[in-house]
């Protein structure tokens, strides 16, 4: 942070400190009847309304630019919480969160105390995501060369470490094991990362590339049974999920792998991502229905990429009684900084969060028990 930019904070948070306090929150847990989230002591529902902040406007990565531009991670927390959003999901990276298989990086460690330390004065929960790989460049030799129990073992590490730094926080809403992890099959199944990058980052990892004889359930619950013990070890309380491809959305019939029966059991809710298809509202609610299990559920990435805005609002409104929460996007760019890009990718994206916001308190709405 330079001099200029420290100056401009310390100006702005003392003429405007309303915008810089936040009512102390609450931890937030699974219901007794397990169908819903609620506030720890006071009971009282609370309802997912989210951004991902899984890049910047130019691509970069959140530990990209932290440690430089940390007056940037603030404004943009400000803005997020002025959208009227109550969760911030961050996806943390594994090179930078790992010096070896066997040791956390420090560094990175203090910095992530630093971003929940922000959350909770923003008055933002946080979804933590781990062991991302996004940009391929920055993966560690050595991660790569590990074979499956040694990877397993590191990514243990991980989730150890990243755990100790986060379990003391009220505002530590979950850990995401892994975004979209897949097993074996598919294009260069040698491959850790799975598929081809999107705006050059791969989203998709293999948690195996030889099912040895394992079933695709045993080898997802042996994968998840071993992270939530690593976290629980450090962190008793906090809520453990994975955030999974719908694949009921894509072949009919498919049933949940990383949230069924067998694999599913150590977790505390559903995280899926869905995306709505133009045209095709009522396949696809029916595909979330197959993601009912028991426990509450979250869409955790959601967008109009597939579908109009008006279809994607109407998506969210039909999906209300069996869902506990929403989660979209934020970019680092406001509504106004999108309109003045003068581009169509920042033109729907301008309106998307003007509808965002305008959704927000409806949706965050928490006195009406679940349907």
């Amino acid at each position: 942070m330079n001099m200029k930019s420290t100056l401009a904070l310390a100006i702005l948070a003392s003429s405007c400190p309303a915008a810089f306090a936040a009512e102390p929150l609450s931890k937030i847990r699974v219901s007794d009847d397990r169908t819903h989230f609620v506030e720890e002591g006071a009971g009282k529902r609370f309802v997912i309304w989210g951004v991902n902040y899984d890049h910047d406007d130019a691509g970069r990565l959140l530990e990209d630019y932290w440690a430089d531009e940390w007056t940037k991670v603030v404004e943009d927390f400000r803005e997020i919480k002025g959208l009227g959003a109550n969760l911030v999901r961050v996806h943390l990276q594994t090179g930078k969160f790992l010096k070896a298989a066997d040791r956390a990086d420090d560094e990175s460690l203090k910095r992530l105390g630093d971003l929940v330390k922000l959350a909770e004065e923003t008055g933002l929960y946080l979804d933590v995501t781990g062991l991302g790989c996004y940009h391929k460049q920055d993966v560690p030799a050595w991660y790569d060369a590990l074979d499956e129990p040694a990877r397993w073992d590191a990514q243990a590490t991980f989730w150890k470490a990243v755990a100790g730094a986060c379990k003391d926080s009220p505002a530590v809403f979950c850990y995401d094991l892994m975004n979209e992890p897949i097993l074996t099959g598919g294009k260069d199944p040698e491959q850790w990362l799975a598929g081809e990058p999107l705006g050059g980052k791969y989203f998709v990892q293999r948690i195996t590339r030889d099912a040895k004889g394992r079933t695709n359930e045993a080898i997802a619950a042996a994968w998840v049974a071993k992270l939530t013990l690593a976290i629980r070890e450090v962190d008793a309380r906090t809520l453990v999920t994975v955030g999974v491809i719908p694949w009921a959305q894509v072949f009919k019939g498919a049933k949940p792998l990383f949230h069924g029966p067998e694999a599913g059991k150590p977790l505390d809710f559903v995280a899926v991502h869905f995306y709505p298809k133009a045209g095709k509202l009522d396949e696809t609610i029916e595909a979330l229905k197959v993601y009912e299990v028991g426990k509450p559920l979250v869409i955790e990435e959601i967008f109009p990429l597939g579908a109009s805005l008006e279809e994607t609002v109407e998506f969210i409104d039909r999906s209300r009684p069996i869902v506990d929460g929403w989660v979209s996007f934020y970019w680092g760019k406001t509504i106004e900084e999108c309109e003045k890009a003068g581009d169509m990718s920042h033109a729907v994206t301008a309106v998307w969060l003007k509808k965002f916001r305008e959704l927000a308190p409806a949706a965050t709405q928490a006195d009406a028990p679940k349907p």
